[in-house]
């Protein structure tokens, strides 16, 4: 196998993908709402780390953007909890823990 195949395999079985409905900012645009599931992508350069697709967000009542991880801000709650539509404090709380040992500080945020 070549090396970048083998690379590739890798950044698929580790990559931590962000739950649906949590809650993000565009970094660039400021935009916030939540994320609606994964569009795979066939063109263009800008993919998350599975070299495939791209976050769907939720940004208003009908209309949706397109971003790659590296976009975007993770929301937080005052106490540092993970945003997350309709989910309980508990699983709020293991999805924090998760994406903290994923991404940096820099990429949480506290919710306006």
């Amino acid at each position: 196998m070549s090396d970048s195949k083998q690379d590739k395999g890798e950044q698929r079985k580790h990559w931590v993908r962000i739950p649906d409905g949590t809650m993000v900012r565009h970094r660039q645009e400021g935009l916030e709402g939540y994320i609606d599931g994964l569009t795979e992508i066939v063109e263009g350069l800008d993919r998350n780390p599975d070299g495939r697709t791209q976050y769907r967000i939720k940004v208003g009542d009908t209309s949706r953007k397109l971003a790659v991880e590296d976009d975007l801000l993770i929301l937080t709650d005052a106490n540092g909890l993970v945003l997350i539509l309709k989910q309980k404090v508990e699983y709020r709380g293991v999805v924090s823990t998760q994406l903290h040992g994923t991404f940096g500080a820099d990429r949480f945020v506290k919710s306006k």
